[in-house]
């Protein structure tokens, strides 16, 4: 029997905000509480799964017959960034945080950035990515430069516009970051924001955003998948958050609707192995722009994708959903991502329907589960397996 594991990360769909989520400044943040009750949320197959079961979950309505085994799971890792959200589901826990900069980068550094690609540079300050463009965005193309920010994550962001500075010569620059910026200046995501338009009331982002992350510290689930002769099916910002370590195919995707419709062809596919899939609209233009309806309406776009998906998996098919973050598009504090837990649902014919896991600690839980159904020593990574738990 072929056997697939399609994993879906709804990017930042938490579900309640971690005990220690004051630390990060996120106090009784909930990215599902906030859509909820949402009239552009209609979510019917992620209630039949178990969405509302879920332990700690208040909002939306019970079912009595979850169709799904389903779980909250704890991040163990220090952050609450893309990066080291991801790792910890590929099963590698960051005890330490990756470095952000709340003052801006050091001059020294920014000095030596401009040196190295020939522009000035702009900003380099925390700020929004919509904002940064109307309040820099014409000084950029007036002097030909690079507008670099960052955020309370551990990211580099360079955006610059499409007609002045070419696509490819961004992704140059933001190459030239990433060999920069490690050790102490070692960001987990270095980040090209390509942007058109010609006035601050007229810019706006593209499509071809590019993430350079760095390489995870250890071997992760990926590499011991594909070291094992499994296929690794990266769709969308997958492929740049690994670095590639470990991908087999990589699968590009322009936001939500493209990378569900990539899902939905994959499977139609043959493969054996993983299909790991990340939705990146949630988070990048719902949740930090806190557009609550936006958001709401994502997910029932999802739930919409999950009644054409459900019916055709196949035998030896595994349907997992999580995310790797929050990111609460009510909370104004911040524009920035939240402490929260995250859902765990996995269904298929060998799952046990209604399996209720409680509270897991450490989203490696994901990875430790893919491997012992696909048969892959997983023993260097961190987290339980729950396979043993939910097998039918």
């Amino acid at each position: 029997m072929e056997k697939r594991v399609f994993l879906i990360v709804l990017d930042s769909f938490g579900i309640g905000a971690e005990p220690d989520a004051a630390a990060f400044g996120d106090a009784g943040t909930n990215t599902l509480g906030a859509i909820a009750n949402h009239p552009n949320f209609n979510c019917p197959n992620l209630r039949k799964l178990g969405l509302f079961n879920i332990d700690g979950v208040t909002a939306g309505e019970r079912t009595d017959a979850p169709a799904a085994a389903f779980a909250r799971l704890q991040e163990q890792s220090m952050g609450k960034d893309t990066t080291i959200g991801h790792w910890e589901i590929a099963g590698v826990v960051s005890p330490e945080p990756l470095p952000t900069f709340p003052e801006g980068f050091p001059e020294e550094l920014i000095r030596e950035y401009e040196q190295k690609t020939g522009h000035k540079v702009l900003c380099n300050k925390p700020y929004s990515g919509t904002q940064v463009l109307k309040d820099y965005g014409e000084q950029a193309m007036r002097e030909n430069a690079l507008i670099v920010y960052t955020s309370a994550d551990s990211v580099f962001q360079v955006a610059a516009n499409e007609e002045l500075v070419p696509v490819h010569e961004l992704y140059r620059y933001c190459e030239i970051a990433r060999e920069m910026l490690k050790g102490k200046y070692g960001v987990g995501r270095v980040i090209a924001r390509p942007f058109l338009g010609n006035s601050a009331d007229t810019f706006y982002r593209t499509t071809n955003r590019h993430d350079l992350s760095l390489k995870p510290p250890r071997a992760t689930m990926l590499d011991l998948l594909k070291d094992a002769g499994k296929d690794v099916i990266a769709v969308g910002k997958i492929y740049d958050i690994f670095d590639g370590e470990g991908v087999t195919e990589k699968i590009k995707t322009t936001g939500n609707t493209n990378g569900i419709a990539f899902t939905k062809a994959l499977q139609t596919r043959d493969f054996e192995g993983l299909a790991f899939v990340n939705l990146v609209d949630f988070d990048m233009l719902y949740g930090h722009r806190r557009d609550v309806a936006g958001y709401a309406a994502a997910a029932t776009e999802f739930d919409r994708f999950l009644a054409d998906f459900l019916p055709g998996m196949r035998e030896g098919d595994l349907l997992m959903i999580t995310a790797d973050h929050g990111c609460d598009p009510s909370y104004t504090k911040t524009t920035d991502h939240t402490r929260e837990y995250v859902p765990y649902l996995v269904c298929g014919k060998g799952v046990k329907a209604g399996m209720d896991l409680g509270t897991k600690l450490c989203f490696g839980t994901i990875a430790k589960t893919i491997c012992e159904y696909l048969e892959v020593d997983a023993s260097t990574l961190d987290g339980k397996s729950v396979w043993q738990e939910i097998r039918a």
